[in-house]
């Protein structure tokens, strides 16, 4: 990607447009010194999501969703699994 620059003015309710192709994404918001921002890119985990990202849920997850992708899903045979429950 290419480095570039440009002047923007922040208006009187405090924003600045980074433009369309940046429309509805979620930055991150780094105040550096006086007068200096970094503004990144970032995706957002909700607190009650974290677990799903945090081992060793993450790892077990994982293996599931590789076990899924492995073995597809079969029509049961209710007649056979009455029997066992029985």
């Amino acid at each position: 990607m290419e480095h570039t620059q440009a002047v923007k003015v922040i208006g009187a309710s405090g924003q600045i447009s980074l433009g369309k192709k940046y429309a509805g994404q979620t930055v991150l918001v780094e105040h550096i010194e006086e007068g200096v921002w970094l503004l990144k890119l970032a995706k957002v985990i909700p607190d009650s999501e974290l677990w799903m990202h945090a081992e060793p849920k993450k790892t077990q997850i994982d293996k599931a969703i590789s076990w899924a992708a492995e073995n597809p899903p079969e029509e049961t045979d209710l007649e056979s699994l009455s029997g066992r429950i029985s």
